[in-house]
């Protein structure tokens, strides 16, 4: 089996003694979740699912991120969905980030490895098991599709992070890397999940501002993040919540890479 050094939750409760400063923070512009709010009393169940639990990171709020909600699953052995999905308009990305999943798909069987991706279409039919004797734990990132006549739906697809190649920032030297799953000239698609990487000591040279929202999990390594007005620390396991228009920039911290998995809704006009 496969293996990567992304951060896992594994829940549980923290004691009584521990102190109750932390940096999980929600403001006007963005929300940072860190990974100590993992605990086992935040977690959330679904219907029509055994043997598994999840933490929500985001979901869609009025006045802040309002296009898409993202979860991290724990799945037991044996446990899974044969229903997983009960939204016919939501489209979804899972990336599995520790064990392994076995994923049915239109008819299809996908073994799913850490660091596995696939994206999946509003209204294709799927189930999902964990047929191993470990947890497994992914990401599941969901939209609803914005179709638009003349356009075509995308296909389902599944791969793996290693056969996605970076494409380099432009004047990095390969520093600022993202490995795009989707190609972003598909206007099909209106949402993209990708790795952003970051060489250590590599930067956003600039307060990016516009009118993507990001959902952003730090899957290795620590980086300065500026937010807003703000600069703020985040390391594995870290959850970045992002508004339209909040600047955003970053260093990276080192002594390893800086990664994340980044959500961005794309390719669509603005609703009037």
């Amino acid at each position: 089996m496969s293996k990567a050094p992304y951060y896992t939750p594994k829940g549980g409760l923290p004691p009584q003694t521990q102190l109750l400063t932390d940096r999980a923070m929600f403001t006007e512009a963005y929300a940072v979740i860190p990974k100590g709010t993992y605990s086992d009393i935040v977690t959330s169940y679904l219907p029509f699912w055994t043997g598994m639990r999840m933490w929500v990171l985001s979901r869609p709020l009025s006045g802040f991120a309002e296009t898409f909600s993202q979860y991290i699953v724990e799945l037991a052995p044996n446990g899974g969905s044969d229903r997983p999905e009960t939204n016919p308009q939501a489209q979804g990305v899972l990336f599995v980030v520790d064990g392994q999943i076995e994923l049915t798909l239109n008819g299809a069987v996908h073994l799913l490895e850490t660091g596995g991706y696939a994206y999946i279409p509003a209204g294709d039919v799927w189930t999902i098991r964990n047929s191993s004797d470990q947890n497994a734990t992914f990401h599941w990132v969901r939209k609803a599709y914005e179709a638009v006549k003349g356009l075509d739906a995308p296909e389902a697809f599944v791969t793996h992070e290693s056969r996605v190649p970076p494409t380099e920032m432009p004047g990095t030297d390969g520093k600022w890397a993202t490995s795009r799953f989707v190609d972003p000239t598909d206007l099909r698609h209106d949402m993209h999940v990708n790795i952003v990487t970051f060489e250590p000591g590599a930067v956003i040279p600039f307060a990016e501002t516009h009118v993507m929202e990001h959902g952003l999990y730090v899957l290795e390594g620590k980086a300065v993040y500026r937010l807003n007005q703000d600069w703020v620390e985040v390391e594995a396991g870290d959850y970045m919540w992002l508004r339209a228009f909040c600047p955003q920039a970053c260093y990276a911290g080192g002594p390893g890479q800086f990664r994340y998995l980044l959500y961005k809704d794309v390719n669509r006009h603005m609703k009037l």
